[in-house]
């Protein structure tokens, strides 16, 4: 290969090009009680390419599953795909109660920490992502932001080829909301059979490319990855060096659908515990306890 190595384990780079790319992966089924099922996948996975992402799940929710719970040192992202059926009610130890509608986006920056509970009102139906991004050491204590963005609100770049929506941050010069932590842009897309839709990360991003549905065949510093639905991959940027595109085209006869989600790298080593996402372990200790204490809030 002459401008990517692929490893699952290990993504090595190839210093005359932009990035390093890591061998398709498939999600791990999980499923909690009897209205949660999820596609899940982990940074452990992709052995740091995935950074500044700890998990995603793409999940389906019919029935409240989680229950209030904390969070602390990450952002908690949740983005609800169209076809959503219904309300996602969401509250917080920040004070927010509102329904998440289908399309929506809901980024809770815990930093120090916050009590967050989402559940599906009564019938409804939900599709989508949720999402730990990291926050880097000097964002871990700070007071808790949050960020709601309705559907309707965000840009969507479209032809007769593709539809994307632009969930957070910027593509094709077009630009969204932006997160209340480290800068990321989302886009959540579908292409038409035979189509493609491009997207460039700028200097220093990194990249996570997911198949929701369909099959693509996604191009990265010359070389062809192909997807099938329930896959990703991630796109190691090599410090310093250029922009890159990453080119996506649908290769079925039918649509297809994909998430990207693109953000310069924290590159500092963590502990995860559950909800919690800290330097180390002394600093979950102190975050268990504080939630123990009632310091991290509640949901009045």
């Amino acid at each position: 290969m002459t401008s990517a190595t692929f490893s699952a384990k290990n993504p090595a780079f190839d210093r005359a090009t932009t990035a390093s790319i890591t061998a398709p992966q498939g999600g791990n089924p999980l499923e909690i009680g009897a209205g949660f099922t999820a596609n899940a996948f982990r940074e452990r996975d992709f052995a740091g390419a995935m950074d500044p992402l700890v998990m995603v799940d793409h999940f389906r929710m019919s029935e409240p599953t989680f229950g209030a719970h904390p969070h602390a040192g990450l952002s908690a992202v949740t983005v609800l795909f169209e076809d959503s059926e219904g309300a996602f009610h969401n509250r917080d130890s920040l004070g927010n109660d509102f329904d998440l509608m289908p399309g929506d986006l809901y980024w809770l920056k815990a930093g120090s920490g916050a009590v967050h509970d989402e559940a599906p009102r009564p019938g409804a139906s939900i599709h989508g992502l949720q999402v730990f991004v990291n926050l880097p050491a000097r964002m871990k204590q700070d007071a808790p932001e949050s960020l709601r963005v309705k559907a309707q609100e965000m840009p969507v770049l479209e032809t007769d080829g593709h539809r994307v929506r632009v969930v957070l941050g910027d593509s094709h010069g077009i630009t969204g909301q932006v997160s209340p932590a480290q800068p990321m842009t989302i886009l959540d897309g579908k292409i038409a059979a035979g189509s493609t839709f491009a997207h460039e990360l700028q200097v220093d991003e990194n990249g996570w490319v997911y198949a929701i549905e369909g099959e693509i065949e996604l191009m990265v510093a010359d070389e062809k990855v192909r997807l099938q639905a329930g896959e990703s991959i991630a796109i190691e940027a090599i410090p310093g060096l250029a922009t890159h595109t990453i080119e996506l085209m649908n290769v079925a006869d039918s649509g297809a659908h994909f998430a990207l989600f693109a953000a310069v790298p924290v590159k500092e080593s963590f502990v995860q515990k559950g909800p919690f996402v800290m330097n180390n372990l002394a600093e979950i200790a102190q975050v268990e306890a504080d939630y123990a204490a009632g310091k991290l809030g509640r949901i009045e």
